[in-house]
């Protein structure tokens, strides 16, 4: 019985301010908090709650989950 292979998914996780709460557009894109990269989104997801949740009460800090799997294999 042949094993299924599984893929190895990646995730970053980052933030920081950004112009407007509406968008993704960094103010200062050299100071992104680079929290991690995760090989499943289950550890992505709780370490990008973490850091949305410390910084809920301010508007222009965002926290987002980059599919880095996305990028690196688009045809996937």
């Amino acid at each position: 019985m042949a094993e299924k292979e599984s893929k190895q998914l990646l995730h970053l996780v980052m933030g920081g301010r950004v112009k407007d709460p509406r968008t993704l557009e960094f103010q200062d894109p050299e100071s992104i908090h680079v929290v991690g990269v995760f090989s499943n989104f289950e550890s992505a997801e709780e370490a990008w709650r973490g850091n949305a949740q410390r910084t809920v009460d301010d508007a222009e800090m965002k926290y987002v989950i980059v599919h880095l799997h996305k990028l690196l294999d688009p045809e996937a």
